[in-house]
């Protein structure tokens, strides 16, 4: 098998153990843990999704600051991005 498959199935397998058992931990439900630590890694990939699209789109325009700036409002993005 693949290394990157490998490496990608085994934290698959670490991340819903990690997520059943901090939801077990807070509610008590082995129904409601098995639930959330379904859903939450499939939030977390549209997330990624749309966090990869936004990070493109700051790279296809140079004169845009890049996303960080944007996000955290740094004054003097726009000079610091034109600059380079």
């Amino acid at each position: 098998m693949n290394r990157n498959l490998s490496k990608t199935l085994s934290f698959l397998v670490l991340h819903l153990l990690v997520g059943f058992t901090v939801a077990y931990l807070f509610t008590g439900s082995l129904a409601l843990a098995g639930g959330i630590a379904l859903v939450e890694p499939l939030v977390n990939a549209v997330v990624f999704f749309f966090h990869e699209r936004a990070w493109e789109r700051t790279g296809e325009r140079k004169d845009r600051p890049p996303l960080l700036d944007m996000l955290l409002h740094r004054h003097g993005a726009q000079e610091r991005s034109a600059s380079r």
